[in-house]
């Protein structure tokens, strides 16, 4: 008899391209789970940075503080832990740039801008996106109108852990989950089960696998050394048997038709498949 589907993980990124917080559980709001990607991180001209360009990143930790989070550096202990309040205030503004999208933007606290342009070596903003601000998921994969936050175009990643499991089974080195910074964790199935779904249920909240993700060269950076692999592993070995076009697919990208809270141990159900 087949295992259960059951949401194994949930995690949360308060701020982009940075480490995750794993949660019990979490509240499904239109952007996605509460508090994830809501913070970025820019450069001087404003235009966002992640991990593909400054590997570096990688070096910053996050975890769970009283209603926000604290950011520290694990190989410069003299920099000391920088708290962020889960939310800004509208005292400064700017506009920012991801991907294709400019987007209006509160600052952090000028305290929060010094210790990120010390701790990365270069001159750096934080930057909060507010609930005023309307950044919509691609338009080809978007007939409801969802909202996105800082997320690289959807509101939630879903992987399976076996998955996972039949990609490390091909690797001389296994890789963690946490490569591939999934919000939604699944166990049960067989490998690649969550590629032909289409509309599934956490608990009592529904969600929509819209279409596969497809990975870049961030899934080659160790985020416990932040050291590139020199193999290009495991995207290399990804790429012999999950490419599609161009793209490396490794996940589902996600949508969700309403609010509501997803626990770790929640039965998943998988209500229709893609055609």
């Amino acid at each position: 008899m087949a295992a259960p589907l059951l949401l194994s993980d949930l995690y949360i990124y308060p701020v982009k391209s940075l480490g995750g917080i794993r949660l019990t559980e979490a509240t499904v709001e239109p952007r996605g789970l509460r508090h994830d990607r809501r913070w970025l991180i820019v450069n001087a001209r404003n235009q966002f940075m992640t991990q593909r360009q400054t590997a570096a990143m990688a070096h910053l930790k996050v975890a769970p503080a009283y209603n926000g989070f604290l950011l520290s550096h694990q190989q410069r202990p003299e920099l000391l832990p920088l708290y962020v309040p889960f939310e800004a205030t509208p005292e400064r503004t700017l506009f920012v740039t991801i991907w294709d999208d400019m987007v209006f933007a509160w600052r952090g606290k000028p305290a929060c801008d010094a210790w990120l342009t010390e701790a990365l070596g270069e001159e750096c903003k934080l930057v909060y996106m507010s609930d005023m601000v309307r950044r919509d998921v691609e338009p080809e994969h978007n007939p409801e109108g969802q909202l996105v936050s800082f997320a690289d175009g959807y509101p939630f990643l879903l992987i399976g852990q076996e998955s996972l499991a039949e990609l490390n089974a091909r690797l001389a080195e296994p890789v963690a989950m946490d490569r591939f910074r999934p919000n939604l964790v699944f166990s049960g199935g067989e490998a690649f089960a969550e590629d032909g779904w289409a509309d599934f249920q956490i608990g009592d909240t529904t969600f929509r696998a819209v279409r596969a993700c497809g990975r870049c060269v961030l899934t080659t950076i160790d985020q416990a050394t932040a050291r590139k692999n020199p193999a290009g592993e495991p995207l290399r070995t990804l790429a012999t048997y999950r490419t599609e076009g161009s793209k490396v697919m490794f996940g589902q990208n996600v949508t969700s038709g309403g609010r509501g809270t997803v626990r770790v141990g929640d039965a998943l159900a998988v209500v229709s498949h893609k055609a």
